[in-house]
């Protein structure tokens, strides 16, 4: 009888359940594995990637209630999450229409387009808990990933460089996503208070000189970090050399990375050699300043405020809850968490879509 050899395979094993909830929970992100979710010891089933999507949000999405709790009024907390729930949504669906159409240069290949695009996708997961993935960790500050964003199509891709460049206040990290939307909340009332001629409180507090110059700060730190660094890299030799992409998808691979370091969330388009002496320094100054650069700002505010004394509500009080003061945070939040960043986008993701899809 003949004897057949084998040769062993030896698989990687550890505490991978402890540090996937340390991971999620806690929207830090990482993963035990270099495959991160995608690997199926992190994430083997359906019904796990659902879970894990909902550990994201979970901490994040409670903090609007203890919000409400914390300020005496409930309404407060349902409408920060009610325009959370809007852009997040707002943004999925554009994410899941973008992924279900196919790569028109691989169908030219004679590839069913039928199924949407799959490139960079687990079989078991398919489009939409992929890009739906995609969405949920970069709405939060998680970073954990199912699915290579690098091979989502254009606009695909710009959902989640986008939802990190509002400042990842969509839900957010643990605690994170609600002082950076309570800052585009101060900001609300502040512009709204230019509008009517009175001066802007929330939750019966004074917003002065100082807690506008700080809400400036936190709002303009994060998107100097980001540009300033893909301007160094574009433009210096030893930044191209690590760029395995031409052109605006090149582009957008740097712009995510910068995106990612400088709001601290820790995904990446994965297409950039980004090991290397350059890009680790870089994009470590952006990461370390994008956190305190916005953390000391809330707290100086948070501290201003705790010290001033509760204004009564008069009938001139602009109400700071309801479908009104939503759609206005949601507003505030497009136009100064977003503008910053459309010429570059401009340039990236949204360039690389019409020449795509030009024929």
């Amino acid at each position: 009888m003949e004897t057949i050899k084998t040769d062993k395979q030896s698989i990687a094993m550890g505490p991978v359940a402890s540090q996937e909830a340390i991971k999620l929970l806690g929207t830090n992100g990482g993963g035990f594995f270099n495959a991160n979710s995608a690997h199926p010891f992190e994430n083997p089933t359906p019904l796990t990637n659902f879970l894990e999507m909902i550990s994201i949000f979970l901490i994040p999405a409670a903090f609007c209630f203890a919000f409400g709790q914390l300020v005496g009024d409930q309404r407060q907390g349902w409408t920060i999450l009610a325009a959370m729930t809007v852009l997040f949504i707002t943004m999925a669906t554009v994410a899941l229409w973008s992924e279900s159409h196919s790569n028109p240069l691989i169908t030219q290949l004679g590839v069913n387009g039928s199924v949407g695009n799959l490139e960079g996708k687990e079989i078991r997961f398919g489009i939409i808990s992929s890009a739906l993935f995609a969405t949920v960790t970069t709405a939060a500050s998680c970073g954990a990933v199912n699915a290579m964003h690098d091979s989502f199509l254009p606009l695909g891709g710009l959902i989640p460089m986008g939802l990190m460049m509002l400042g990842e206040v969509v839900f957010g990290g643990v605690g994170a996503g609600l002082y950076g939307m309570l800052i585009f909340a101060i900001l609300a009332v502040f512009l709204s208070g230019l509008m009517i001629g009175r001066t802007p409180e929330y939750l019966g507090k004074k917003i002065g000189v100082f807690e506008m110059k700080m809400v400036s700060i936190a709002i303009l730190v994060v998107p100097l970090l980001v540009l300033g660094g893909t301007a160094i890299a574009i433009v210096t030799e030893v930044g191209k050399a690590s760029m395995t992409n031409p052109g605006a998808h090149g582009l957008s691979e740097v712009l995510y990375a910068f995106t990612s370091a400088g709001n601290n969330n820790g995904s990446a388009f994965a297409g950039l050699s980004a090991n290397t002496p350059f890009y680790n320094i870089l994009l470590a100054i952006a990461m370390w300043f994008g956190r305190f650069g916005v953390i000391i700002p809330v707290l100086a505010i948070a501290g201003k405020l705790a010290a001033q004394p509760k204004l009564a509500v008069t009938a001139g009080t602009l109400p700071t809850h309801g479908p009104l003061f939503v759609i206005l945070l949601i507003s505030t939040v497009l136009i100064f968490g977003a503008l910053n960043f459309v010429p570059a986008l401009a340039l990236g993701p949204i360039i690389e879509h019409l020449q795509l899809f030009s024929h």
